[in-house]
């Protein structure tokens, strides 16, 4: 349904003005269970978004504002100045494992459990492992 007159050779676009009948009869079929707001708004040639605001005005909604962000302080007004503060984490339970390995030489498999207290020469011993 076709709901302006046909543009005249030589004049500007014009915005489309749509009825409140045509309006109200695809909010009402947009709203149906189970159907898609877009393949209404493709069936009557208007923008899916177009149809949304409609659909969202009939029921009362309007668009949400934009949130307000507090002003700035002055220029003027100096930070205060960031400092380091160190904080004591507790240790957690699982850092008291093993290390476990699995080092894998063409078909031998080999699985080592190290000490985490001892990580250091974990590191020596697969350094010599895989020279």
């Amino acid at each position: 349904m076709n709901t302006t007159p046909p543009p005249v050779a030589g004049q500007r676009r014009r915005r489309r003005k749509h009825s409140d009948e045509f309006k109200a009869d695809a909010v009402a079929a947009a709203t149906q269970p189970g159907t898609s707001m877009a393949a209404v708004a493709l069936s009557r040639g208007i923008n899916a978004n177009l149809l949304r605001r409609w659909v969202h005005e009939a029921e009362g909604r309007t668009t949400p504002a934009l949130p307000i962000i507090p002003a700035r302080p002055h220029a003027n007004t100096q930070p205060a100045p960031a400092a380091f503060v160190p904080v004591q984490l507790p240790v957690p339970a699982q850092a008291v494992q093993d290390i476990r390995l699995e080092v894998r030489r063409g078909a031998t498999t080999i699985s080592v459990n190290w000490p985490a207290q001892a990580a250091s020469e974990c590191a020596l011993w697969i350094r010599e492992l895989l020279r």
